[in-house]
Order: C-alpha cells, then sequence, then structure tokens
C-alpha cells in the first residue's frame, strides 16, 4: 500500500484503490472529504456517518465493497 501526505491531504492507494482523504471545514461543521481518484467520484462524512463505520462488523461491510454495485461507473452517485 502506498500513501502520501500532502497540504493537508492524505493520498492512500492499493491495487484496489486509489483515494484522497482530507478535511473540510467549510460546512456548518467539520467533515471528512474522501475522494476516488479513478473515478472522480466525492463524498463528504460528518463525525456520525463516519462513527456509524465502527458500528458495521466487517460482515456488513461486505456488501459497500464490491465494485460491481457501483464502483466501476462513474456516471452516477455522490458529486
Amino acid at each position: 500500500m502506498d500513501s502520501s501526505h500532502d497540504g493537508g491531504r492524505l493520498q492512500l492507494e492499493n491495487e484496489f484503490g486509489k483515494v484522497t482523504v482530507a478535511l473540510d471545514l467549510s460546512a456548518n461543521g467539520p467533515r471528512l472529504r474522501i475522494e476516488d481518484l479513478r473515478n472522480g467520484r466525492t463524498i463528504h462524512l460528518d463525525p456520525l456517518e463516519l462513527a456509524s463505520l465502527t458500528w458495521l462488523t466487517h460482515e456488513r461491510l461486505g456488501p459497500f465493497l464490491d465494485p460491481s454495485q457501483t464502483g466501476w461507473r462513474s456516471d452516477e452517485g455522490a458529486r
């Protein structure tokens, strides 16, 4: 896995994904901005949304990790 830190952005990469992660302070409260560098999709997660990820088991998280659902398409989404 490769990673780099550049100007407040953290880039993470492996053979399955390449993303940048940054703190976004432009909204009413802090959010984490995650951008998929392969398809350009971006999502902003607030602290509650991030905390809810810790509540999931790996079995419940599994379906979200299937790129055939939406990850291979850049025409939909969370921009």
